[in-house]
Parts: structure tokens; sequence; C-alpha cells
């Protein structure tokens, strides 16, 4: 049995990325939770809040003022219904996806699971069901890593326009419902950031700090994230956010409840597999901080080819179900994929559900042309390792925030992976005369033989590192197509 890890820097960067996580390379997501309810995209239970945001008068027009109907309702209005989660990881691992995540809670600190420590979840309001344990023995039938995102280190500051008040219209200067004592469990007892807000007359801003110095948060943090691994047992936890908390004026001790949870984290995959599987991401990008774990990198990807293994997360449209947005196609999602693998990195893909815990048409049919196309190209992207560089061509992503603008790729446009001595070229636009021309190989890395995945051999000639191929007319996908090249 492999050594536990301690709560400490110089511990935990003894950490090495588990297999399976890098020869996974596609995961879907389950971002989903009360804040579905409304269908009105992300972070509702805030903005609902805030007069004069685009929620507010949603809310206002459609469930009344948030005095009477607050966040709290909405959640007693999520039923779960139609959520069928056998059904979903069937169609989720036909369409490729090697691991999966289901959302623990969001910043509205509500959670998906049957807490000691929160009252307010899916078990006792709404739903009345265990959403994260039905999730994860649906799973183990198809014997997919299992994964639990937490949203909850930012929720302390992010909640605090619950406690404010309308400064205009008939509603003006009546309290909103995150005030009552009743609910305080659910929307914080954060009257010291609602009043620096007060001061300063905003209640639409957030504090000027994403994560809270509230230590009496840093241990309920620490308490809830505990109670998520030791309940769950997932192979993979998510933070939202960079590692939790750092704390002014210390050095090595700083981050103590963030190390707190990642030590057990990792202890507990010790203790059930003998050896550490578990992997821990959050989004600081500070080497010093991921090497503890995995980087996320949230709706962007990376440059070039770290040496670690990272993570892409993003989603088809917004991360909770929004009924006027418009979906990523297929194509681009497949495009970011294959960007992402060619670089180290592995994809987390969240297909938003409906209140009601079923997936629309749209998002069905995505599912479905990603299954079609694994189908054909699945042995280019599981398993899996970068080659010495990411690809040929000039064109790059937009790397810019969380800018996912589709790719405009050109004809000359590759990128590649490697398994043992077969190297993998993605056609990222295929060309007109239908010739793929590589100039990166060196005369010494001599070609065998070439194969168009889902199609077979096809002619080829090298000369001084220049590797000609010729494609058939009748491409095998509508889609990226990938050589597979054949070294000596």
């Amino acid at each position: 049995m492999s050594e536990n890890f301690e709560a400490t820097f110089a511990s935990l960067r003894k950490y090495t990325c588990p297999d399976w996580f890098r020869d996974a390379k596609f995961g879907i997501w389950s971002h989903w939770g009360p804040q579905s309810v409304p269908m009105d995209s992300d972070w509702y239970a805030r903005n609902m809040y805030i007069q004069g945001t685009s929620q507010y008068e949603y809310h206002l027009r459609h469930y009344g003022h948030p005095s009477k109907f607050g966040y709290v309702d909405i959640c007693k209005s999520w039923k779960a219904e139609n959520f069928h989660p056998e059904e979903l990881i069937e169609l989720y691992y036909h369409a490729g996806a090697r691991y999966f995540m289901t959302q623990a809670t969001h910043h509205d600190n509500f959670f998906n699971y049957a807490s000691k420590i929160n009252p307010f979840n899916a078990v006792n309001i709404g739903p009345q069901k265990d959403i994260c344990l039905l999730w994860k023995k649906a799973c183990a039938k198809y014997d997919l890593p299992f994964a639990v995102s937490e949203h909850l280190a930012a929720s302390f500051n992010w909640f605090y326009p619950s406690k404010g008040h309308d400064s205009y219209g008939p509603f003006k200067d009546i309290p909103y419902d995150g005030g009552r004592p009743a609910y305080q469990q659910l929307y914080h007892d954060n009257t010291c950031e609602s009043d620096f807000m007060r001061q300063n007359g905003n209640w639409g801003e957030m504090s000027p700090e994403w994560m809270t110095a509230n230590t009496a948060f840093h241990e309920y943090w620490t308490k809830a994230v505990c109670e998520m691994i030791d309940y769950l047992s997932p192979d993979l936890l998510y933070s939202d956010s960079a590692l939790p908390f750092k704390r002014e004026h210390d050095d090595q001790t700083n981050y103590q409840p963030g190390l707190e949870a990642v030590a057990h984290l990792y202890n507990n995959s010790i203790k059930k597999y003998g050896t550490n599987r578990a992997v821990y991401t959050q989004k600081d990008r500070n080497p010093e901080i991921y090497r503890i774990g995995i980087l996320d990198v949230e709706r962007s990807q990376l440059p070039d080819i770290p040496e670690a293994p990272w993570q892409t997360d993003t989603c088809i449209g917004n991360w909770f179900y929004d009924s006027q947005v418009v979906y990523k196609k297929p194509a681009q999602v497949i495009e970011m994929l294959i960007d992402i693998i060619s670089k180290n990195g592995t994809l987390m893909l969240n297909i938003p559900q409906l209140p009601d815990g079923s997936i629309d048409v749209e998002a069905r049919f995505t599912l479905e042309e990603l299954g079609k196309w694994f189908h054909i190209c699945s042995e280019s992207v599981y398993g899996t390792r970068p080659f010495r560089i990411f690809g040929e061509g000039d064109t790059r992503v937009t790397i810019n925030g969380f800018t996912e603008d589709r790719t405009a790729w050109k004809d000359w446009d590759y990128r590649f992976t490697q398994k043992g001595n077969t190297l993998y070229a993605f056609v990222m636009k295929t060309p007109e005369t239908h010739i793929c021309t590589l100039r990166s190989l060196t005369e010494s890395e001599m070609v065998k033989s070439v194969r168009l995945l889902g199609h077979g051999e096809i002619p080829f000639q090298q000369s001084f590192g220049v590797l000609n191929m010729k494609l058939p007319e009748q491409l095998p996908t509508e889609y990226v197509n990938c050589l597979a090249i054949e070294l000596q």
C-alpha cells in the first residue's frame, strides 16, 4: 500500500497523475441543480437578488418578488421527475465519455446528496433523491471513473445579494428572504459581506475577494468537502476555484483547508485501491500550486504541450439549462477535443439538463454525432500521448479568457497524438486535392504504412522527411478524419 499524503505542499507535490485520467481523454459533466428550474442560464440564485438584472426581472415576472418567493422556493420547485441516470450514462458512454462528473454543490450551497452537514439538500428538499449517489451507481455498470465537482468555496461572498432589497419601485426597502433566520444554513450568515455592500451602495458587485477570509466558513467548506469524499469516494474532485483558501501572512501553511481536503481525497483513494488513483483539479495556474493535482482551464485551452496533464472544462451551451442559448455544433466539439488532447489535455464537456432531469433533442443529437465519430477514431484518442510537437500548420485556437469561437482551419493544419510506434495525424480540414502533406517527420522516422481510420490503408510517398498521402474520395466521417501512420 502506498504511503499516505500529508496536508502540506511538500508531501502533495509528490503527486503523480494516474494513468486512467491520461488515457480517458474525454469526460461528460452533469452541471445540474435547482438553478436549472427557471431555464434561464447560470448564476440565477445570485442574480435574482440583484435589481435591474435580466434574471431579477425574469424572477419577478414569473415567480414574484424575492421577498415572497426566494431561492429556497426555487429549490422546493425542483422535482427531477424524469431523471434516469442509467439511460443517460449509457448514452454518454456510447458518445465517447470515459469518465463522468456530477455536481455536488454549486455556489448556491444546495447539496445534491444526502448531506448530514447541510439540511438544504436534494434528499430533504425538491427531488427527494440522492442525485450524486444515483449517478455513481449508474457509472459502475460501465466502470466509468466517477468525479464530483464542488463550487462551494466562493459561496459565502457570492450569495450576499440575498441579504439586500430593492432600491426603487413598489418593493423598495423590503428585505429579500436571504435574511430570514430559518434559511441561514442555505444563504450563509454573511452579514459582514452584506454590510460591505450596503456601505458601498452596490449589491450587484462581487466582494473584493472571490473567496472569503472568514475562517468559520473555511471550516464549513472543509467539513463539507471531506463529507463528499467520504460519502461518494470520487476518483476526481473538481474545485471551481483556485485551491481554497489563501491566508495572508502565512507561508507554507497557507491554503490549509484546501491542502487538508486534497490529502483526504488521495488518502481515501489509497485506502480503497492500495495506491492513489484520485485526481484533484483547480484553476490556479501557478505551477507551485497545481503540481499537487491537475490544472483545470475553464472554457479555454493551453497554447502548447505542458509536461503535466491538464483539463479543459466547457459546455455545449451555458452551465445551467438556458432555453435561449445556441449550442456548439458537434464539429466544434470534436475539433476542440483534438486540439486539447494533442497538447496533453483532457476535455470535460457539460451536457445541460432540463429541470426534470432529461436532455433536449439538440444535446442528444450532439452526443449521437460524437458517438459516430468515436466509433471511427477512438484508437487515436484513448490511451494516446502527445507527439514531440502538437501539430502542423500556422492556425491556432483562440486563447483569450472565456472565448470559444470555432477555429477556421486551413488545408495544411494537422494535430498529432501517438501510441507506441503509431503517429496519429488529424486532418483538421480536408484539402480539396485530397492530398495530405506532412513535413514534421525527421529523416530517421521512416513510415511503414498509412491507414485512414474507418477506411484502411492508403497510398503514400516519403522523401527527405516529407510525407504525402492520398485520401479516398469518400471519407469515413464528415468531421475530422484521422491518419494512422505506422513508423518503423
